[in-house]
């Protein structure tokens, strides 16, 4: 069986072994489950005990281009990191953009499967439809800014670097997989399985273009899809002006921008001063595209004559006025220390906020964080936390291990703004009721990219829902999350959305793919993923009444802004949103939707 958009060739690299095989990519996988992330979840979930310590070599770390990923499609750079996480025992994937996943394409793979551990540290080269690996032993220990300029000069100028940094190294629970040096795989700890398999990188060279499946329809296809890009006001102005800190006056004049580790909600007097428009007006260079992206998002900022990318709009919170900080200048090089360094931005600050609460309560000792403390707006303990803790030297040690166990570790889990051990972003619940429900049933944990329904409550996306409306709010969360999954497994970044629909994305991978999907064939593709994670957590001994918010969100109310008084009603959305899943009222796939998804072989 052979379609456009794939190589039909996956890579198997046996670290323990120091073996590289070649075999067929299963096609009827590829087609069930749409490709990229999909497909890799279904080789995963066939390959892996749920109950794997995610750190051991019998856990399996994939990566993932889409069969989009690597044509000329509108923002086709996108590839996935599908493992098993060490921040929340969930299955999870991360998504990253740049040129590393095209350039994996383009090397002859639709994917790389890697298992086991090196005994020494090494890095795979992949090119011209090989691999070989090489050791590493000299990058240990190097950032990863100096990892992707030594790699370069040893494997040639045109190559593209996916790597870790320290964080890595040292299994910090949320470090990233970085590549092209400021493009993170950033969420679950990614980087710590690569770092625990002693790999410290991937190098993929130029090749050739995907095979296109219709060609002479994806010509027309492709032109519309690009007028519609450059007719819609956010991605014809505002995500190239101001990149995602587009967001941060919008957000905050609706209420639901967080402060202070969301003890401070609703309003924030002081939000401009972190806005895109005044990193515009200050520090801003120019704007930087991932490959084959219309867009351009990507922010190049120079601060203390050192010029690095960011920060997004998730990174400024989270490094920003989430830990009480409002001057850009700090925010901007913290963030540098989290690409440098190799780890995830929203644990990070999340993680330092429930610092700062639990110091300023009296529950961490001043002997235990050293000369800084841990207060909120403290510059100073943001930038020595945002180096430390990719180390695990002194309090960084905690902090390495992400906002939920340090809480319990100092007793007040109260403090963790997280969903099964992963910290939410920079979106209050509270007043936007389906980013909530996505929060609490993202089979990743607190995730907002598995159901972006900002767009639909704030941004007025089609279909618009009103943020703090109940009714159809669990159909609404649904529908997003399945069509996140076309989007995540086709290989194409979600920043079309706002221009492009369910349609245009269909019409893309049958062009590329020939697939030839109905809409509702590819939602059922989507759907099988999603439930086929579920099954997995619930193997891993992930519960459904795992499904929650912390406290702050559904017991307390918020103290101003235009949601003042209101929680979340989660209880109410989350029975909706089991009936719409077709699980049972305890959150358990019934037997009806397995069989209809194709899924009995992996049955609870």
């Amino acid at each position: 069986m052979s379609f456009g958009g794939f190589t039909g060739k996956l890579l198997r690299v046996d670290l323990s072994k120091g073996t590289v095989k070649i075999e067929d990519t299963n096609m009827q996988w590829a087609r069930d489950y749409i490709g990229g992330q999909g497909l890799a979840t279904r080789y995963f979930v066939d390959e892996v005990n749920p109950k794997v310590d995610p750190l051991s070599p019998d856990n399996l770390l994939i990566m993932a281009p889409g069969p989009l990923t690597g044509t000329s499609a509108p923002t086709a750079a996108r590839y996935m990191a599908v493992t098993k996480s060490p921040l929340t025992g969930t299955i999870t994937r991360s998504n990253s953009g740049g040129f590393f996943g095209a350039k994996l394409k383009h090397s002859g793979f639709d994917m790389i499967i890697f298992k086991g551990k090196a005994d020494h540290p090494v890095y795979l080269y992949v090119h011209d439809g090989k691999a070989e690996i090489r050791d590493a032993t000299h990058l240990w220990g190097k950032d990863v800014f100096e990892t992707d300029d030594e790699l370069k000069r040893e494997t040639g100028v045109n190559v593209s670097v996916a790597c870790i940094g320290p964080a890595g190294e040292n299994l910090v629970k949320f470090a990233s997989i970085m590549n092209d040096k400021h493009r993170a795989a950033g969420r679950n700890g990614v980087g710590a399985v690569m770092g625990s398999k002693n790999l410290k990188a991937v190098v993929s060279s130029t090749g050739k273009m995907p095979i296109i499946g219709h060609a002479g329809r994806y010509k027309g296809t492709l032109s519309a899809m690009l007028k519609k890009i450059k007719e819609n006001p956010v991605t014809s102005q505002g995500l190239p002006a101001y990149g995602t800190e587009v967001l941060v006056n919008i957000i905050n004049q609706s209420g639901i921008y967080g402060n202070k580790n969301y003890l401070d909600s609703g309003a924030d007097p002081l939000a401009e001063m972190v806005s895109g428009e005044n990193l515009a007006a200050t520090y801003l260079i120019r704007n930087t595209p991932c490959f084959a992206c219309p867009i351009a998002c990507g922010r190049v900022s120079r601060y203390n004559e050192r010029e690095t990318e960011g920060p997004e709009y998730e990174s400024t919170w989270a490094l920003g006025p989430n830990v009480g900080v409002h001057d850009l200048y700090p925010i901007i090089a913290a963030n540098d220390n989290a690409d440098r360094l190799g780890y995830d931005t929203i644990t990070a600050g999340n993680t330092l906020s429930a610092a700062m609460e639990l110091y300023e309560n009296g529950k961490i000792p001043d002997k235990n964080v050293g000369p800084t403390k841990p207060k909120f707006g403290n510059q100073s303990f943001v930038l020595e936390a945002t180096s430390n803790l990719a180390y695990r030297k002194g309090f960084g040690n905690d902090l390495a291990e992400g906002s939920l166990r340090l809480a319990r570790k100092y007793g007040d889990e109260s403090v963790s703004m997280s969903v099964k051990g992963q910290e939410v972003a920079a979106y209050d619940p509270r007043g936007a009721y389906g980013i909530g429900l996505e929060y609490a049933t993202s089979n990743i944990g607190g995730s907002h990219m598995r159901a972006y329904t900002i767009s639909n409550e704030i941004l007025g996306v089609q279909p618009v829902s009103k943020p703090t409306e109940k009714e159809g709010k669990a159909a609404l969360v649904k529908y997003v999350q399945d069509f996140t999954e076309v989007m995540d497994s086709s290989g194409l970044c979600q920043f079309p959305s706002f221009a492009l629909n369910l349609d245009d994305y269909l019409a893309l991978i049958n062009d590329v793919t020939g697939f030839d999907y109905t809409k509702d064939e590819i939602m059922t593709a989507a759907e099988r993923t999603w439930n086929l994670e579920r099954i997995f957590n619930l193997k891993a001994g992930i519960k459904p009444e795992d499904d929650k918010l912390p406290d702050r969100f559904v017991k307390v109310a918020m103290e101003k802004g235009p949601n003042k008084g209101g929680t979340i009603p989660l209880d109410y959305l989350l029975k909706d949103y089991y009936k719409v899943r077709g699980w049972d009222e305890r959150g358990y796939p019934k037997s009806d939707t397995i069989s209809k998804l194709g899924l009995s072989y992996y049955k609870i």
